[in-house]
């Protein structure tokens, strides 16, 4: 989580880091300090809700270049939420700014939050590439540390923490590296660096032992504050260590905290003494009893092991042989069954179900979006409640809380945060046994999972219910599940009927599923040029995706030739939001837009739990915020979807194709029908012909096209 002002420090003393021609090599990367990196230093889309295909493009150049230098990337993931809570404060404070950011975006001054699908993208870009990445059960600093110091190979990240770690092979700032301007012979090239290892600081303060460095860390890190606040400490410091020959106030002028903190330290000659003063001067300056001396040098000891490294990485087995080796038993994956432990390892399960199963607690990230409005995340509040219901479901069928615990909702409302009541989301064994548990929930207190999201623009903790599928799943046996199983329960919680999606392309219909979902639930109802404009921008992503270079086209619609369709992406493209527009930001867009992206996350999500009965879309190119912005403003305008795309043409088909299965998936089944159900809903709109697959071209598609979406509001009841 960091060491506060130690980046500062190292960066502003020029005798701690080297320059590095860096090749032919392993590198262990932290993956969540790349994606932040790639999309927030490199001109990327913050306010339109993301531009997924330059990220996807941005990234793959990243690749291409270590790959020019021979550089074999290992990606590591942070996973869930610690078990311990340690950190939960610090989250909760960064996702409180993160709300006031997104607000600053909405109304185009400056902020920095991360669109909601550049993870999933992330991953989807790696596993298409064949990079090696595994997720981690909590944070991964330290199994990080520990692959690259068995592997005697650098980091690259951006987490100050690594100026702690005693990595032989070294850190490398993302910062200064330098990968966009390669250098050398052909043969011979290599990415320009800075390069960091803890002997020279330590040299730096007369040979400091490094258990030293590691309890200045503990003191002034970011999730110190359970146990001491540092700048109470150094006030007690500056006061106890006249005699020792130390401080801020003797010596050497310090010229931070940091710096003082480590001159100090270093005029001890053991950690021991070191921690037996940190502990006096806490006692003596009445922050805790004479009494907890030792109890605190006990937790100050056990929170400076996470930099101690000597262990053997777990995940070099990964790497090798692709078993999960999970840290230790802090996490609950080791208890969740083998098929949904290997996907999260692969990253193909989000951290936030993880979450909801180990701490029965979510996190839900801020979007760009209306802030008068209800959060976005509301409009795909029942998906997520299908998933805490598969994942609390015992096998009796009632709801249960973790560790055979419940959650009760008039309980929980006594509370306001942190552990007991109000906190984790989950009471132990010690206050109710499993069949207590089972015996609430046949009464009907509902099981409840906590919601971190936005209310206006404060962070609220909402408790919300599982609410199990009716078509019965078991977590146990969902490796055994047949996908048809599996395939309906999807179906029955996005509430469409499998034949609306069949004319569609296999890896398009999850994205058309969740489009209907969102079409029919949220308020307020997106107006038809915005839903032309989001089927258009799939269009783009299709044409764009089967027109890379050296695609595979294995997702590909067959039999069609998509190299005749690279004037749609001059069409579609060209009326793209602009870097550099000075228009407002049209907030009734981008919030039913942060809607559509809450949705298909969550959509994302239940799809992973249920080991993907539906293909994995193209991520890169579902969805790009600029391009479906440009669009509707075009289509509003008084533009014709049908000008955009030639006559005739597979682009045009597949728009046809699209924007009917999103109207037939927008109206809500029977429950009996959502699976088995063939026959089409009648409302008068007759039959379908050549089976639906697509509609005919010409006055009937333009006529199709206008009444459509009839029943939908008006653009300016909407704009209202």
């Amino acid at each position: 989580m960091g060491v506060q002002g130690l980046t500062t420090f190292v960066e502003g003393n020029r005798n701690f880091l080297q320059d590095l021609r860096f090749r032919d090599s392993r590198l262990v990367i932290d993956g969540c300090s790349l994606y932040y990196r790639l999309y927030f230093h490199h001109g990327l889309d913050l306010q339109h809700g993301g531009d997924y295909d330059a990220f996807a493009c941005l990234l793959t150049r990243f690749l291409s270049a270590l790959a020019a230098c021979k550089i074999q990337p290992y990606v590591v993931l942070d996973g869930g939420i610690d078990p311990s809570d340690k950190k939960f404060p610090t989250l909760r404070s960064r996702l409180q700014s993160k709300i006031r950011e997104a607000d600053s975006l909405s109304h185009g001054r400056n902020g920095s939050v991360l669109p909601i699908l550049t993870r999933h993208v992330f991953i989807h870009v790696l596993t298409q590439r064949g990079v090696p990445l595994v997720q981690c059960s909590a944070e991964a600093d330290w199994e990080i540390a520990c692959l690259a110091r068995q592997w005697n190979c650098p980091v690259l990240t951006n987490d100050s923490d690594f100026y702690v770690f005693d990595l032989p092979g070294g850190y490398l700032p993302l910062q200064y590296f330098q990968w966009t301007n390669l250098n050398g012979k052909a043969c011979q090239r290599y990415i320009s660096s800075r390069f960091y290892t803890t002997n020279n600081l330590c040299r730096w303060f007369g040979g400091l032992d490094r258990e030293l460095l590691h309890l200045c860390a503990v003191i002034n890190g970011n999730d110190y504050g359970a146990l001491m606040e540092a700048e109470t400490l150094l006030d007690l410091i500056d006061v106890g260590a006249s005699g020792r020959g130390g401080g801020r106030g003797k010596g050497r002028a310090s010229s931070s905290r940091i710096e003082g903190l480590l001159i100090w330290l270093s005029s001890f000659s053991s950690v021991a003494e070191a921690l037996k003063e940190v502990s006096r001067l806490m006692c003596e300056g009445g922050r805790n009893k004479k009494g907890q001396k030792d109890e605190l040098s006990s937790q100050l000891w056990a929170a400076m092991q996470e930099y101690n490294i000597k262990a053997r990485s777990s995940l070099v087995h990964w790497f090798s042989e692709g078993k999960v080796a999970q840290r230790g038993n802090t996490c609950g994956l080791t208890q969740l069954p083998d098929c949904l432990s290997f996907a999260a390892a692969q990253g193909q399960l989000a951290p936030a179900v993880v979450d909801a199963w180990v701490m029965q607690r979510v996190l839900l990230m801020p979007q760009v979006e209306n802030n008068r409005l209800a959060s976005s995340h509301l409009s795909s509040k029942a998906i997520r409640q299908a998933i805490y219901g598969i994942l609390l479901q015992g096998q009796d069928g009632t709801v249960h809380g973790r560790d055979g615990g419940a959650w009760l909702a008039a309980e929980s409302g006594r509370g306001s945060g942190g552990r007991g009541r109000g906190g984790r989301g989950q009471v132990h064994t010690s206050a109710w046994s499993t069949g207590q548990a089972a015996s609430v929930q046949a009464q009907g207190t509902p099981i409840c999972v906590e919601e971190y999201d936005r209310l206006d623009l404060s962070l609220k903790k909402n408790l919300v219910e599982a609410q199990p599928p009716r078509t019965p799943v078991l977590l146990s046996e969902l490796s055994q599940a047949p996908v048809a199983l599996r395939l309906g329960v999807l179906f029955e919680v996005l509430a469409v009927k499998e034949s609306a999606l069949e004319p569609v392309p296999p890896h398009q219909r999850l994205v058309v599923a969740v489009t209907g979902f969102w079409l029919r639930e949220v308020t307020p109802t997106p107006p038809q040029p915005l839903v032309q404009a989001l089927v258009l921008s799939m269009v783009y992503g299709e044409v764009s995706f089967n027109n890379q270079p050296g695609n595979s086209h294995q997702h590909a619609v067959p039999r069609m030739n998509w190299a005749a369709e690279r004037q749609v992406l001059s069409a579609l493209g060209g009326k793209r939001v602009r870097p550099g527009e000075r228009r407002r930001l049209d907030l009734g867009v981008a919030h039913s837009l942060s809607q559509w992206q809450a949705c298909f996350w969550s959509a994302l999500c239940l799809n992973q739990l249920l080991l993907m009965p539906l293909p994995q879309p193209q991520l890169s190119w579902v969805f790009s915020g600029t391009l479906v912005h440009g669009l509707y403003r075009a289509l509003k305008a008084g533009w014709a979807a049908e000008t955009l795309l030639p006559v005739g043409s597979v682009s045009g088909r597949l728009y046809s194709c699209l924007l009917e299965a999103v109207r037939d998936c927008s109206f809500k089944p029977n429950p009996s029908s959502l699976v088995s159900g063939r026959k089409r809903r009648g409302r008068g709109r007759g039959k379908r012909r050549g089976g639906g697959r697509v509609a005919q071209s010409g006055r009937r598609d333009a006529e199709e096209l206008n009444n459509r979406f009839a029943l939908l509001m008006s653009d300016e009841e909407f704009d209202h």
